[in-house]
Parts: structure tokens; C-alpha cells; sequence
């Protein structure tokens, strides 16, 4: 029996080991497939993750390291690369092209050399920085321009196209304004010099006392800066009847085109006080075209305010200092027709203003015979044998409300006094009871007032 039991046991003994051996083997089993399978399911997903598109799996976020922490920028470098938006802005007179770089703002872009490629092989570069590339001598026809590559800009991604003109053609450049400058930016004393050619040509007989207007004739002055701050009540009340105000000038020196720095409180002031106006603008054009670009900016700052009399160009020498002095008088002449030409064509009644002796000798005034003529000459009769409509016949004036000498005009020029005081910043408050066509009758209208056009410049008749 006891054999028996020995037995028994060995067996039991035996049963167990395998019992556990099988165990053991089947758990390798089971933990191999599921690495087989875990490892199937990753490259399926990882084959799934290349075809899905960004937002397809909703918990992507939690293996973004960046999600959970502000202080990182992924997106940094595309930060840098933000820069400035340039355009271009490109106007052509007469087989020219001026091109303006300019940002978001419509502002020239100042400071950078930039470059230009026209018709995909000639390039032009800013070489002054002034943010402007004038191109001169072009063939007419059509052009396209490329601005090149700038760091820090981006440059427009499609080419631009600019019909370059065969000839000139008198109408107003639309986005002059740029072109425009104060005497902040520029060095005054340089370019605005002193014209004496009447004061030169003046005689003892100079009368500077004002003189009375009659039915025939009407008095006024013309002022600029050197007339400094003016009371143009004290003006109106001292019988002046018009006022011819200085807009601006081209630089003696740069040929820059420069606002009067006196222009706008001088328009607003003689329109305030009832007093009719017109404007002029010192020329130094050395062509057509700047001539048609002096006009442009006359009417670029003159479109809010009521002008009655004519638009000038001052034709004037500054003693061979100037940048004009040296023209020919073929070519002073197409300068100030130009100037009169565009003025008429932007609807304003245009003429010349100079001294007897460059009336005569300067100009071809029969070129010139459809505009109204402005003579500066300084004696008691005028000895001056061509027609004209206005006479400048002193610069020694004085009047209440301008310190100092001022240039006293008589204007033989039919023109109707309607203008009334008007305030130009405030409207005038309405009163109680009062109707809207009396509120109305008390603010004249500012718009331009169209004088009747004349038959050759000989008839002073408007």
C-alpha cells in the first residue's frame, strides 16, 4: 500500500508541472499576438494619420506640446516675414513715366533704393530714396513694371501696366498730392528766391496809395507769405475788393512743388470776410510736363474753396538763380500756356501774370492771346503797348490788417461781387422759428462759380 501511494503522488507531482508549464506557455502566446496587434493598429494608424486632414481627430490637440503653453510662438517666423504692403502709383505726361512707391496708407515710401523692371528687361532704381522713379525719353505705348524684391516689403504679386503718352495732354494728374511738400521739409531760403523785375523796371510816377474802384474797374492786392498773418476784416473794411492769394511755388533750386505755408489761412480768411478771390502760382517749370504738374496742385488745393477771379502762373526771372531763368521763349511760353491750358480744362478761367519788359521780351504773348494777362508794372500809366485785364501798379501799398507793403491791383475784369461773409469751420447755428430756406439764403453756396468764357484774351469781359 504504501508503494501505491508513492505512486500517487510522483503522478500528482507530474500533473502539476505540466499543469504550470502549459499556463506559462499560453501567456507567451496571448502577449505575443496582442504586440502584434498593437503593433498593427499603430501602423495603421500612422497610414491613416498621412490621408487624414487637420481637425479629423478631435484629441490631436493633447499631443501638441506647444497647446498647454502661451509662452511658446510656432508661429513666429511667419511674424518676421510680415512686412510692409507696397503699390505702385504711376502717371505719364508725355513719353515720361513717374512712378511713386507708396504703403497701405497711400504714403510714399521714403528711405530704400528700390528698383523697377520695365517690359521684363530695363531696370530703374530710387537712387535718391525719395520713394519716386522718374523715367525720361520712354517710346509711347504700353509698358508693364515690376517692382523688385525689397526686404521687409512685400511687393505686389502681379506686374503693373501704364500706357506711356506720345504727347502732352493738358489734364489734371489725379494723385499729385504726393508730390506736394511744406517748407518744413525743404530748405526755404534756397528755393523760394525774390522776383524784382517790376521794381526794376518801376519809375518815380509810382502811385502806392489805393486806389478807388469805379464802374469800370475794382481794387485789390495779392499776398503770400511775406505779408505774414493778415486781418481780413480790417482788409474788407478798408474797401479792397479782391485778393489774389499765392497757392504755392516750384523750388528755385530742386524744382520741388512747394505749398505757400500762408495759402490756407489766407483763402479761408478772405472768403470769411466777403472777399472775392482768386489764386497764382510761381512757376519755375522747365517743360510742359512740370508745367501741367504746377497746375495740378493748384487744383488739388484749391477744389474746397470758391475761386471767382482767374488762376495764375507768375512768369517771373530770379536773376539767373533760378531753374527757369535760362528757358528760351518758345519754351516759357508752352510752359505757361500748359499751365493755362490744364487750370481751363479742371473748369477755372487761367491767365499769366509778368512784367512789362517779360511780357515783351520773354514770352510770345500771341500764343498766349486766349488767357487773361496780368501786368506788373510800376508807374503812374502804364506804358506797356499789349493788351491786359489786370494791373499790378505798385508794391509799396499799405492797407489796415497787413503790416508792411503790400501790392495793390486794379482788375478791368467784368466780375460780379457775390461773395458774402462766410464761416468756413462752424456752421452758423440755426435760431428758433427760423425756416430752412432762410437758414440757406444766410450760407451761400461755395462751390466754384463758372465765369462766362471770352472771345480772345483782348475782350476783358467775363
Amino acid at each position: 500500500m504504501g508503494s501505491n501511494v508513492k505512486r500517487i503522488i510522483i503522478l500528482l507531482i507530474l500533473f502539476m508541472v505540466v499543469a504550470v508549464g502549459g499556463i506559462v506557455l499560453y501567456d507567451n502566446i496571448q502577449s505575443s499576438q496582442e504586440v502584434e496587434e498593437a503593433a498593427g493598429i499603430e501602423e495603421s494608424a500612422s497610414e491613416n494619420a498621412e490621408s487624414m486632414q487637420i481637425g479629423d481627430d478631435p484629441r490631436a490637440f493633447l499631443g501638441d506640446e506647444t497647446f498647454f503653453e502661451p509662452d511658446k510662438k510656432p508661429y513666429s517666423s511667419i511674424e518676421k516675414m510680415d512686412g510692409k504692403n507696397l503699390s505702385l502709383l504711376m502717371t505719364s505726361v508725355q513719353k515720361d513715366l513717374r512712378i511713386q512707391i507708396v504703403d497701405n496708407a497711400g504714403k510714399l515710401v521714403t528711405g530704400e533704393e528700390f528698383c523697377v523692371v520695365l517690359n521684363g528687361n530695363k531696370e530703374y532704381k530710387d537712387e535718391d530714396k525719395d520713394g519716386i522713379i522718374y523715367i525720361e525719353y520712354l517710346r509711347s505705348g504700353e509698358y508693364e513694371v515690376a517692382l523688385k524684391e525689397a526686404s521687409g516689403y512685400r511687393v505686389p504679386e502681379t506686374n503693373a501696366h501704364i500706357t506711356v503718352k506720345q504727347s502732352v495732354e493738358y489734364v489734371v494728374i489725379d494723385d499729385i498730392d504726393l508730390l506736394i511738400l511744406t517748407e518744413d521739409e525743404v530748405d526755404a531760403e534756397l528755393e523760394d528766391l525774390e522776383a524784382n523785375d517790376a521794381v526794376d523796371d518801376a519809375d518815380k510816377s509810382e502811385i502806392t496809395g489805393m486806389q478807388e474802384g469805379n464802374a469800370t474797374s475794382k481794387t485789390g492786392i495779392d499776398v503770400s507769405k511775406w505779408n505774414k498773418e493778415i486781418d481780413w476784416d480790417k482788409v474788407k473794411k478798408a474797401g479792397v475788393e479782391f485778393a489774389i492769394i499765392r497757392v504755392g511755388y516750384r523750388g528755385a533750386t530742386t524744382g520741388a512743388l512747394i505749398e505757400d505755408p500762408y495759402f490756407e489761412a489766407n483763402i479761408k480768411g478772405a472768403i470769411r470776410a466777403g472777399i472775392p478771390v482768386g489764386v497764382y502760382f510761381f512757376t519755375q517749370a522747365v517743360n510742359t510736363v512740370e508745367a501741367v504738374e504746377e497746375a495740378s496742385m493748384v487744383t488739388a488745393l484749391c477744389k474746397d474753396y470758391k475761386i471767382t477771379y482767374p488762376v495764375f502762373i507768375d512768369v517771373e526771372g530770379l536773376g539767373g538763380s533760378g531753374r527757369a531763368d535760362g528757358l528760351d521763349v518758345e519754351t516759357r511760353t508752352a510752359v505757361s500756356k500748359a499751365f493755362c491750358a490744364t487750370m481751363e480744362s479742371a473748369g477755372y478761367r487761367a491767365g499769366v501774370y509778368s512784367s512789362r519788359n517779360w511780357l515783351n521780351d520773354m514770352l510770345d504773348m500771341n500764343e498766349l492771346r486766349d488767357y487773361i494777362v496780368w501786368l506788373a508794372e510800376y508807374r503812374d500809366v502804364p506804358i506797356y503797348q499789349g493788351y491786359y485785364h489786370m494791373w499790378q501798379y505798385t508794391s509799396k501799398g499799405s492797407v489796415d490788417g497787413i503790416e508792411g507793403n503790400v501790392d495793390f491791383n486794379l482788375s478791368y475784369l467784368r466780375i460780379e461781387d457775390t461773395a458774402s461773409p462766410i464761416l468756413l469751420e462752424e456752421e452758423p447755428e440755426e435760431q428758433e422759428g427760423e425756416g430752412e430756406a432762410e437758414t440757406q439764403e444766410a450760407v451761400p453756396e461755395d462751390e466754384i462759380t463758372e465765369p462766362n468764357p471770352i472771345q480772345g484774351a483782348e475782350n476783358a469781359e467775363w
